[in-house]
């Protein structure tokens, strides 16, 4: 028969759970604060006319458009600037009256009206070289404006590919393939109640060196209708990663931690985003990268651990990770940490067990005194 306390630790549970289940609904209603592909929710407002940053760093606003906007400022530049020089070659041939007559001595072969200044323009500055077309000794000033023109698409060139280049090699092309798990777990570690997630390379080659970062990130809103951002970093067990195959970041609850207090009931009345960020040396470029993610306590899933993806073959070690974002239910007190370590060490003789959690057609079985992360499961 029950007594009183496993009836509160029933309702307790299972009102946690369906709670939980109602918060992943509504997330949506609060704004959050970086979307889970790392993008950051927040606009600037300025002066409309104000376009100085951008033109004042040109080679990094050029990188940050879209690739249809850079094909298109790029055909642009070209046509312009062919136009612009066959305009020059033009208004040189009719000041020299090449346009008029044919047996003066020519600035430039062939060139007797806009249409073949525009082509001698494009030929010249493309390389193509017809051998129709061409320039000669007669005028200096044509040579002048020939000079600079071949100078100035030595230039053009040079900057569109530095810049396709650039763009192709984009930190956020690599950041796809670094990912973080979809929801971050809460369990027993050597006894400790532990925050983890889980990071892995989808790729063939690995990152040898990163370092990576965590944040409590919470709006505050004062008296006067302005909003205050409060940051507090995570003390990480290990922040220095080796991503040869994937690893799990584990986040001790301890005191001086913002969620040392937090117990899943107090989760699910909190507002705060955990901001992660892994900045790592990509071993094919060279390039630094960073990818980021974001929880809210709706991601933050208590009592479950991740499924193991790692094996040992006979020549490689195997990674699944089609169960990279999979969980299972482990014991777990329904306690904040400091509670815990509270009942650690004045134990109650009452501990009782978990009611059972039925999931993906499993039935799991849990108990708050087993001290490890051990868990029964029964098939339905």
């Amino acid at each position: 028969m029950s007594t009183k306390r496993e009836e509160q630790i029933i309702d307790t549970y299972y009102t946690s759970i369906h709670t939980l289940h109602r918060r992943n609904a509504n997330e949506e209603r609060w704004l959050r604060y970086m979307q889970k592909d790392g993008r950051f929710l927040v606009s600037f407002r300025k002066c409309p006319v104000d376009w100085s940053p951008y033109l004042q760093d040109i080679f990094t606003t050029l990188i940050e458009i879209r690739w249809r906007t850079m094909f298109l400022f790029f055909s642009l530049s070209y046509i312009l600037s062919w136009i612009f020089f066959g305009l020059l070659y033009w208004l040189i041939a009719y000041i020299n009256g090449d346009t008029q007559s044919v047996d003066n001595n020519p600035c430039m072969d062939n060139v007797r009206g806009f249409t073949e200044a525009f082509l001698f323009s494009m030929e010249t500055q493309a390389t193509i070289g017809y051998g129709h077309r061409g320039m000669t000794e007669n005028c200096i000033g044509a040579i002048i404006v020939f000079t600079i023109h071949d100078v100035f698409s030595c230039l053009l060139d040079t900057i569109v590919i530095g810049i396709v280049v650039a763009k192709m090699a984009s930190a956020r092309k690599r950041a796809q393939t670094v990912g973080f798990s979809s929801c971050a777990v809460v369990n027993l570690r050597n006894g400790d109640l532990c925050l983890s997630w889980r990071l892995g390379d989808f790729r063939g080659n690995h990152i040898l060196e990163g370092f990576i970062r965590a944040h409590l990130v919470r709006y505050v809103k004062q008296r006067e209708g302005s909003v205050v951002m409060l940051y507090q970093e995570l003390d990480l067990e290990n922040p220095h990663v080796v991503l040869a195959v994937p690893t799990t970041i584990i986040h001790k609850l301890k005191p001086g931690s913002p969620l040392y207090r937090m117990a899943p009931d107090d989760l699910l009345e909190e507002h705060f985003e955990l901001v992660v960020c892994f900045t790592y040396t990509g071993d094919s470029t060279g390039l630094l990268h960073q990818t980021r993610t974001s929880y809210t306590p709706a991601d933050i899933r208590w009592g479950q651990i991740f499924q193991d993806i790692l094996k040992v073959g006979k020549r490689h070690y195997k990674v699944d990770y089609a169960l990279f974002n999979e969980t299972t239910w482990v014991s777990v007190p329904m306690l904040c940490a400091e509670a815990y370590e509270g009942e650690r060490r004045h134990p109650n003789e009452d501990d009782s067990l978990i009611p059972p959690v039925t999931e993906n057609g499993n039935i799991y079985w849990a108990t708050i005194d087993c001290p490890e992360e051990v868990v029964v499961r029964t098939s339905l």
